[in-house]
């Protein structure tokens, strides 16, 4: 195996102790299994699919590329992406961040920091999937 593949396997190894810890969580919070379904499925995809996409970042030190994960990778790469699963998208990670903050994971201080600047950028979000779905996406650039 290359180098870089063998970093993944050991980060998506890490991150299952998050998705399980997550889970028990979200299930102590009393969630319904559908909504618990996608949330996992939301934050599976961030940790495990994004955060080792251009290099292999760690869950607690991802907190940071949010931004960039739904504003560009999540709008260009996932065909669902819609107003409604950038909300969905946005929910489980603040979930999951809410989660990895109360476990010491992350500090406090992050976690409230990313919540707003995540408030602050939603019409950002959109903004940029508007441009994506009328074709003017790749004219900024």
């Amino acid at each position: 195996m290359v180098d870089y593949e063998i970093k993944v396997e050991e980060n998506s190894k890490r991150n299952e102790k998050y998705i399980e810890g997550f889970e028990k969580w979200l299930i102590e919070k009393g969630l319904v299994s559908k909504t618990i379904r996608k949330h996992l499925s939301n934050v599976n995809l961030y940790i495990n699919d994004y955060l080792n996409y251009y290099d292999v970042i760690k869950a607690e030190d991802g907190i940071d590329d949010i931004y960039s994960f739904i504003d560009g990778w999540f709008i260009r790469k996932c065909l669902w992406a819609s107003k409604n699963s950038i909300k969905e998208m946005i929910a489980s990670l603040k979930k999951f961040y809410q989660y990895m903050s109360e476990n010491n994971y992350v500090s406090i201080e992050d976690y409230k920091d990313m919540c707003i600047f995540i408030k602050d950028s939603m019409d950002d979000f959109f903004e940029t999937l508007d441009d994506f779905d009328n074709g003017t996406y790749y004219d900024i650039f």
